[in-house]
């Protein structure tokens, strides 16, 4: 499954910007610019979290902001701004970064820590 969506103006949910963003199983793309394009990619594995967030305009035009916490080096928060879909885009994150790091053998850890003082480590 492959989703090609793009940025949007709020008025209305026009698509007339220069954002374009390609979520495939194993990567997310997105391509900006108009004289100059940059393209950046995110591997799946990467991604550990993620967010839809929806302001009352993007309710009435029916688009969604998905924001990615990812373990990339050039975006930590990968952000695809006001696209349509973007509750099941989200879903599909969630499932496809799960499953790219059960594939992958990837385990993250979390550091939880102690409030206690080293004392009560050593006991």
């Amino acid at each position: 499954m492959e989703f090609v969506e793009r940025k949007r103006w709020l008025f209305l949910g026009l698509p007339f910007t220069f954002t374009k963003y390609i979520i495939k199983e194993d990567m997310i793309t997105i391509n900006s610019g108009f004289l100059k394009t940059i393209e950046n990619d995110c591997y799946m594995y990467k991604v550990q979290d993620v967010q839809l967030s929806t302001t009352l305009v993007e309710k009435l035009f029916q688009l969604g902001t998905v924001i990615c916490f990812t373990g990339d080096t050039t975006h930590p928060k990968l952000v695809l701004e006001h696209i349509k879909n973007a509750r099941t885009i989200k879903e599909f994150l969630l499932k496809q970064s799960e499953e790219a790091r059960m594939k992958r053998r990837t385990v993250n850890m979390l550091d939880i820590g102690t409030d206690g003082d080293e004392e009560d480590m050593e006991a």
